[in-house]
């Protein structure tokens, strides 16, 4: 009887481990440190990078807010992306003429679920969030001004219907609501005042509605903030905000001007005329 050989039959040795991931056995407690410090450096200068220009009306910092609470959000899942994907390029990348197929990998289930749940809530929430924030600033309010605003290529103007003025030029009293509803002649432009942060599509056949309430003295511009036409670039118009007494007196000027005729022989008429309508606008 011969005697049996020990090797035969038995089951072969492990395969030869891919070299590439030899050593890296725990490669995420790495990976989460360097997300972290990533971020915190991230958020710090995204914050303190001044993105907008002064803020001109009471919805600017809710705006402002909203902003931050995204990028905050936002940077540290860039750099997770960005780090994990930095990361397997450098550390798994093919040496020259190693042409083997890559290690095996499997599925995680547990890790589908969660970079699927962690994301869904945080797009809900945020939204939940912004919602907010949009129903506040867009509540109506008492004594609000009402502005037609007017968009064609490539000027704006603006009517005050209450006022019975009609302006090249966007007058805004201080710490007055103010409802601007927004209507275009002919192709799709976008009011934007960028100090007040809030913009509006003006479209042709409907009229759109933004509300905010100016509150900084100053010298602004209303932007053409959608691509119109080759003039899309010159579509700007000047913005004032000025103090109620300024504003008052500024409608009854217009209304002046606009009753006043052309001989000038009825200025006095027009004066009293004007008066009456400024105090209204009081």
């Amino acid at each position: 009887m011969s005697e049996r050989d020990p090797g035969a039959g038995s089951p072969a040795g492990p395969p030869e481990e891919d070299p590439r991931i030899q050593g890296e056995r725990h490669p995420v407690a790495r990976m989460i440190a360097l997300g972290i410090a990533a971020s915190v450096v991230g958020i710090a200068i995204a914050l303190l990078i001044d993105w907008f220009p002064e803020s001109a009306a009471g919805s600017a910092d809710q705006i402002d807010t909203v902003y931050d609470v995204l990028l905050i959000c936002s940077v540290p899942i860039f750099v997770l992306v960005m780090t994990v994907a930095i990361y397997s390029v450098v550390r798994f990348r093919a040496t020259p003429g190693d042409m083997r197929d890559g290690a095996p990998i499997h599925g995680n289930t547990r890790l589908e679920v969660l970079w699927v749940t962690i994301p869904f809530l945080m797009v809900t929430a945020l939204a939940i969030y912004s919602w907010i924030v949009l129903d506040d600033i867009e509540a109506k309010q008492p004594n609000t001004l009402v502005v037609s605003v007017t968009a064609q290529q490539f000027t704006w103007s603006f009517d005050y219907p209450g006022e019975k003025v009609k302006s090249a030029e966007l007058v805004l009293p201080k710490d007055r609501p103010v409802e601007f509803r927004i209507h275009s002649k002919d192709v799709i432009h976008s009011f934007w005042v960028p100090e007040f942060r809030l913009k509006s599509d003006a479209v042709p056949g409907l009229t759109t509605k933004i509300r905010l309430t100016p509150n900084r003295i100053g010298r602004y511009q209303v932007v053409c903030a959608e691509l119109c036409g080759i003039g899309h670039s010159t579509m700007r118009q000047n913005v004032r905000v000025v103090a109620t007494g300024s504003f008052d007196k500024w409608l009854d000027d217009q209304k002046q001007t606009a009753g006043a005729p052309a001989g000038g022989g009825a200025s006095g008429g027009a004066e009293a005329g004007g008066g009456g309508g400024a105090d209204g606008a009081a």
